[in-house]
């Protein structure tokens, strides 16, 4: 018998097993002698949820940590998104010490939703249903705590639209039922990153029920997971740490999309400033005691439009990519969306703010738009269109992306002014439809039940409306006012007067059937750390609007001896209410006025409401604040109205009926030898995923799959998440 000898791949294969039996008694052995002093942590949610923050992926552990990766369809959620049952368990908290700083707990989860059968939020254009995915979206949570535990704040930016006010209402009373008091209305801040990229379906109130056509609580319930989980990893995760902060201008990446309504402000006040954006960017740095890194946190002033309204795909757009970027930087071996570095890229005062630099021009004559009206004389508003500065809507995203990453890492590299002193936050409903604003010592007037204007229907620059509508209407349509008269009744004269100069359009603060369409009950809320405060704004304020509040609550605070602070405008913030302009903004009725939806008076009314809190923080009275009215939580919604895809078999076969018989025999030959091997007419590849790498897009996809790849061979492929696919294929001939 001749005697068996062994290959050099398998000798290293048994070498290999021996190994990993070694290392595993090892490892039980260890665990056995030490299994008295390990603390559990059961109870912190790490038996409900699997952590994203795991070591990077080594040939010997990616298909055990990662395995929610290794084998999944790119329409199909991962792991990270199913519902969980609230845990009813209230962790204890981290053990704290006496150190200067705070302690510091970043987290980040998926919290995608669906990628098909569902509308994307922020264009309002009924046709532009999610097709696919481009990039999976995230909840990224952040929070602070003083050294002995006593207060705490947290900040979580989403990559989604906006929060809604039920999103908010469910993860709170899910904070509640884990956490008992740790996490509560006051402390906690969703903001959304704008992105007009995902999913909708996730709101209660009839205007946004109507636009994401219908109430989805799949991905409703996807969203819920993903921010809770996040919270949940920042809280495992407290360590000491100090945070810092710094400033700089982003040039070159931003316009002012309505200057004919920033140019009704004064004179005087637009002669303070440079530009008519806010071009600064506010960046905290967290690192821990030993200087390691943690996360980000960056405020900017952007619209999240790079990708336009004949997108299709999931994805979290300019800011989201400018995350990607920061991230896989500083998580050296992790695949996108793992590591223990957080970067959130947050919103802020944005309202009127583009990311389209090339700016509007008529896209049928190259000529520059009407200012006032965004119109073009062929074609009228259809036509009047702003454009980004890359070949194509992905490009365009990676270009502005890539320079809001690459200032961020610059003021992050150099951030040297620390961030001291104590925790606070601050926090009312307030009813807006009945605020009494003080315009001078004398003079009073009020807010307006919600409404829409002409405008609103117009659209903007960087996404028109269907129905030729157009910017800055101050006069109402026959036509329209009859057909919304025969379907929804007339507004009342008070509506009508308080709202002037606008139109209204939708008089939606009259109307509730089957929920009222806009909310009355909205969140104002204020958190401080140290010489930082973050204003949480419901909504998109303008840029001029943003610096009169920021200059408001810094003079607030200055006032009651809390000097040189650094206000934050921080937006989307945890119910929405479209946006807010100035006074003078608003007389103009360009798209973000007729938007306005408490009428002229809005911005003077959350003026008044966050001096208040900043009093209360800064006197110490934030107990003495009345609590507000209490929002609804609606639970009969309507259900989606985009119908499901079922798959059905053609009439007159079934499942599994034989279209072509086999042949007897078959010639092999290696189809996957080099990549992108021609036949006829069909293409595969297997390529390294790349985000928003707009090349993989092909005429019809037939078949595509996501890998992890674990362990081919010593000398084969980079470990990561590859991308096979086959297209425009008649039929494969052997």
């Amino acid at each position: 018998m001749a005697k068996r000898t062994f290959s050099n791949l398998e000798t290293f294969l048994i070498f290999l097993l021996v190994m990993m039996s070694a290392i595993t008694v090892a490892l039980l052995s260890l665990l056995f002698i030490t299994s008295g002093t390990i603390e559990n942590h059961k109870d912190l949610g790490g038996h409900f949820f699997s952590t994203t923050q795991s070591p990077p992926a080594t040939q010997g552990s990616t298909a055990t940590q990662r395995s929610t990766v290794t084998q999944h369809s790119t329409a199909t959620q991962s792991s990270t998104a199913t519902q969980t049952s609230p845990v009813t368990l209230t962790p204890e908290s981290p053990l704290f010490q006496n150190f200067s700083g705070y302690h510091i707990g970043v987290g980040r989860a998926d919290c995608t939703g669906q990628v098909a059968d569902i509308n994307l939020m922020g264009y309002g254009k009924s046709s532009q249903n999610a097709q696919g995915i481009l990039t999976r979206l995230y909840s990224r949570a952040f929070i602070m705590a003083e050294p002995d535990g006593s207060n705490r704040t947290v900040f979580v930016s989403i990559d989604i639209g906006m929060v809604s006010q039920r999103l908010r209402l469910e993860v709170l009373n899910r904070l509640q039922s884990k956490y008992g008091s740790l996490y509560r209305r006051d402390n906690v801040i969703l903001s959304g990153t704008h992105t007009h990229s995902g999913p909708a379906g996730y709101f209660q109130y009839t205007v946004f029920v109507i636009a994401s056509e219908g109430f989805s609580n799949q991905t409703f319930q996807h969203m819920v997971t993903g921010i809770l989980k996040s919270i949940d990893i920042a809280h495992t995760n407290m360590k000491p740490g100090k945070i810092f902060i710094n400033k700089g201008n982003v040039d070159g990446v931003q316009i002012n999309r309505s200057p004919y309504s920033y140019l009704q402000n004064p004179q005087s006040e637009r002669a303070r400033y440079s530009s008519n954006t806010d071009k600064e960017m506010i960046v905290l740095k967290m690192v821990d005691l030993n200087g390691d890194d943690l996360g980000l946190i960056s405020w900017f002033a952007i619209h999240p439009v790079s990708m336009n309204n004949s997108n299709h795909l999931v994805n979290s757009d300019n800011v989201g990519y400018a995350s990607y970027l920061l991230e896989q930087e500083k998580n050296k071996g992790y695949l996108p969306g793992q590591g223990p570095f957080v970067a959130a890229f947050a919103s802020s005062n944005l309202g009127d703010v583009s990311p389209n630099i090339l700016g509007p021009r008529c896209i049928n004559t190259g000529e520059s738009c009407d200012n006032a009206n965004s119109t073009c004389p062929i074609g009228g508003p259809s036509m009047c269109i702003a454009k980004g500065p890359g070949q194509d809507m992905f490009d365009s995203t990676q270009i502005i992306g890539r320079a809001m990453y690459q200032r961020a890492k610059e003021l992050y590299a150099s951030a040297s002014q620390e961030v001291t002193g104590p925790l606070a936050s601050a926090h009312q409903w307030v009813d807006m439809t009945d605020v009494t604003v003080w315009l001078n010592s004398t003079h009073a007037s009020k807010t307006c039940k919600p409404a829409l204007g002409y405008s609103f229907a117009a659209g903007t620059i960087d996404g028109v409306g269907g129905l030729n509508f157009t910017q800055g209407k101050r006069e109402g349509d026959p036509f329209w006012d009859t057909i919304r008269d025969q379907i929804l009744g007339k507004p009342s004269e008070e509506i009508k007067e308080c709202h002037k100069p606008k139109p209204i359009l939708l008089h939606t603060g009259e109307l509730s059937k089957p929920h009222p369409w806009h909310p009355d009950i909205v969140d104002v809320q204020i958190i401080t750390l140290g010489s930082l405060a973050i204003t949480a704004i419901p909504g998109e304020f303008t840029t001029m609007s943003g610096r009169r509040l920021r200059e408001a609550v810094q003079a607030e605070f200055a006032s009651h001896g809390m000097q040189n602070m650094t206000v934050v405008i921080s937006g989307l913030c945890n119910v929405y209410t479209h946006y807010i302009t100035t006074y003078e903004e608003y007389q103009a009725q360009r798209y973000e006025a007729a938007s306005t939806i408490y009428g002229p008076h809005t911005l003077s009314a959350y003026i008044q409401l966050f001096r208040n809190l900043a009093k209360a923080i800064a006197t110490d009275t934030v107990a003495n604040l009345s609590r507000g009215p209490e929002p609804p939580f609606f639970k009969q919604l309507i259900v989606p109205l985009i119908p499901s895809i079922v798959d059905r078999a053609p009439k007159g076969r079934t499942f599994g009926d034989v279209l072509q018989p086999a042949k007897p025999e078959y010639r092999v030959v290696r189809l996957m030898s080099r990549p992108w091997n021609p036949l006829e007419g069909c293409f595969g590849g297997c390529h390294l995923v790349s985000p928003f790498a707009s090349n993989y897009a092909v005429d019809q996809l037939l078949a595509m799959i996501i890998l992890t790849i674990v362990l081919i061979s010593a000398k084969v492929m980079r470990m990561g998440k590859y991308l096979f696919f086959v297209s425009n294929c008649v039929k494969l001939k052997f």
